[in-house]
């Protein structure tokens, strides 16, 4: 009898050292708890009627806050990806979200974000995918956005920012996914973002951008991976020039509404896997290289308000294009 009381004290003790040392390996980290309550505190965002209790990452029978993802790190928790989107969230860029420092993924798009995004978002060295789409941001990019080394994708799209793209962008190695459009960017386009090996699209379209794609792409060796390229909208002037066939991964290239000059290279031919061209509302003359007719790949050839010689046709039926969601976020 006396055994029996002895062992079941004995599991009552372990199993209470268990649940203490399971609470200690639990706890999440202050700085991302404080974090998140500043941010509670002080936007009063709509979703904050399901952020119940002090710890984001949850406690005891309360789960983790809605959108607020967590990991274990050591004996911590520390909050790894932050998903607020589509709830008006009205005011500035949370700066508090920079204290963040283990943040992977960071979503705040379709909101009503305003102001410039600060320049301590460089602290953020873990991040991976940064979506703030549709949006009122504005102001110039900060140059520190250049210093997420491991950030693949970067949605900025459909806000007002303006001012040159920066050329720091080009310092992001691991970038696969740049979209721009839709902002009031200006001056050139970087050549430098050809160095990124595993860039796939770039899309800055709907812009006041200027220059050539001569000088765009005057890299032979540039934009290995690149298979959408998007220029849209803007004032480029200038040929289509030859070193476009470098391009040797193109899919899209979309030229259309642009000021762009003269008869097209017939080094276009050689894009194997060349699916839609749109070279519409330019200045473009001559004729259309035969080859493209009879590339294997090609299903839209736009051409319409150019000046190309009578009898120049389009290709296709003039679909309107639009990219897999998986294309649009990750």
């Amino acid at each position: 009898m006396a055994a029996a009381s002895f062992t079941r004290a004995l599991s009552l003790h372990l199993l209470l050292l268990f649940l203490l040392a399971g609470s200690a390996l639990g706890k999440t980290v202050k700085r991302d708890v404080k974090a998140l309550n500043e941010i509670k505190s002080s936007l009063g965002w709509r979703v904050v009627y399901s952020w119940v209790g002090d710890d984001p990452c949850g406690h005891g029978d309360l789960p983790p806050w809605s959108g607020v993802t967590c990991s274990q790190q050591g004996d911590y928790r520390v909050v790894t990806e932050l998903e607020v989107y589509a709830v008006s969230i009205v005011g500035p860029f949370p700066t508090a979200v920079t204290n963040l420092l283990d943040l992977r993924r960071l979503d705040l798009h379709n909101n009503k974000l305003t102001g410039p995004i600060p320049p301590q978002i460089g602290r953020l060295k873990h991040l991976r995918i940064l979506n703030l789409r549709w949006n009122k941001l504005q102001d110039v990019l900060p140059p520190e956005i250049g210093e997420l080394k491991k950030l693949t994708h970067l949605y900025l799209s459909f806000n007002n920012f303006k001012g040159e793209i920066p050329v720091e962008l080009a310092n992001l190695p691991e970038l696969r996914y740049l979209y721009l459009h839709e902002n009031r960017f200006t001056g050139r386009i970087p050549p430098e973002l050809g160095t990124l090996k595993n860039l796939r699209h770039l899309d800055v379209g709907n812009n006041h951008l200027t220059g050539t794609l001569r000088d765009f792409i005057s890299n032979g060796n540039g934009f290995p991976s690149l298979r959408n390229l998007y220029l849209n909208n803007n004032e480029l002037t200038g040929v289509l020039p030859d070193q476009i066939a470098n391009l040797t991964n193109l899919e899209i290239l979309h030229l259309s509404n642009n000021k762009m000059i003269g008869s097209i290279s017939p080094k276009l031919v050689h894009i194997p896997r060349l699916i839609y061209l749109y070279l519409d509302n330019n200045n473009f003359i001559g004729r259309i290289p035969e080859g493209l007719y009879r590339h294997p790949f090609l299903k839209e050839l736009y051409i319409e308000g150019n000046h190309f010689r009578p009898g120049t046709r389009s290709k296709g039926t003039h679909k309107v294009l639009e990219l897999p969601d998986a294309d649009i976020l990750v």
